[in-house]
């Protein structure tokens, strides 16, 4: 919390301009372009950012599909993750949230401006039409962004099991995967300190649909969980469970 005070402190003469044309975006997102919307999210994500005293290191935006659509699946430490993968990628992306979230202020214009879907966790029909339409959104071209852990681990750069039923919509599209290894997010709004800090984004080589075409959902997301593992241990010279890589 005094992370977020300190970014609207150190934005305020940004704050009136940039909330309103986010209200106004959100409140007609029928009027803008996904491109128009995007730049706005990434614009008031940079500020927030660089007002934050946060310093973000990526690499690996190289791999990324020029074309098409694809599916990130990072590991999920906090509210951090979706501003520094945002940060760094400059495509259009959308991504899965909780419906919990869905009607938070501030977030909820944030949610309508990047057309995310909210996620209802008990109603397993609900899920069904996510997956579906977004099956169809990625054909299309568009991409997401999905945290397959299905909630934070709250156990800094550990990381949860990932749910094979994250992965269905990639399936479906038969799209890339994307593994995504974040390094200390969890730093930026739970540790109860401004102090400067550095998050790490490695964007892992992406999984083609020939290398996980026949595979259970369960398998891809063991493989994709042990990758992401594999290079955070990399970075923090802490061993990784063994696993499929």
């Amino acid at each position: 919390m005094k992370r977020i005070l300190w970014m609207v402190l150190m934005n305020l003469w940004y704050v009136p301009y940039g909330l309103t044309r986010l209200l106004r975006m959100a409140a007609h997102p029928e009027r803008y372009t996904e491109e128009e919307k995007y730049a706005l999210i990434r614009q008031i994500d940079y500020r927030a950012v660089r007002g934050g005293r946060l310093r973000i290191e990526g690499d690996g935006m190289e791999k990324l599909p020029e074309e098409g659509g694809y599916v990130l699946y990072p590991n999920h430490q906090g509210m951090f993750d979706a501003l520094a993968l945002i940060y760094l990628l400059e495509r259009p992306v959308s991504l899965v949230l909780k419906k919990e979230l869905a009607n938070i202020p501030f977030l909820k214009q944030v949610f309508a401006c990047l057309d995310a879907y909210p996620l209802d966790r008990s109603d397993p029909r609900q899920g069904m039409q996510v997956i579906l339409k977004m099956t169809e959104d990625i054909k299309q071209g568009r991409s997401f962004i999905i945290f397959a852990e299905g909630t934070r681990s709250r156990n800094g750069n550990a990381l949860l099991p990932f749910k094979g039923g994250s992965f269905k919509c990639a399936v479906k599209a038969k799209s890339p995967i994307v593994p995504v290894a974040l390094v200390d997010s969890y730093k930026a709004f739970d540790t109860g300190s401004i102090a400067q800090q550095t998050v790490q984004v490695h964007f892992l080589d992406p999984i083609g649909y020939e290398e996980y075409q026949g595979m259970k959902t369960t398998e891809i997301a063991a493989m994709v969980k042990a990758r992401i593992e594999a290079k955070i241990a990399e970075c923090t010279g802490e061993k990784s469970e063994p696993g499929m890589v």
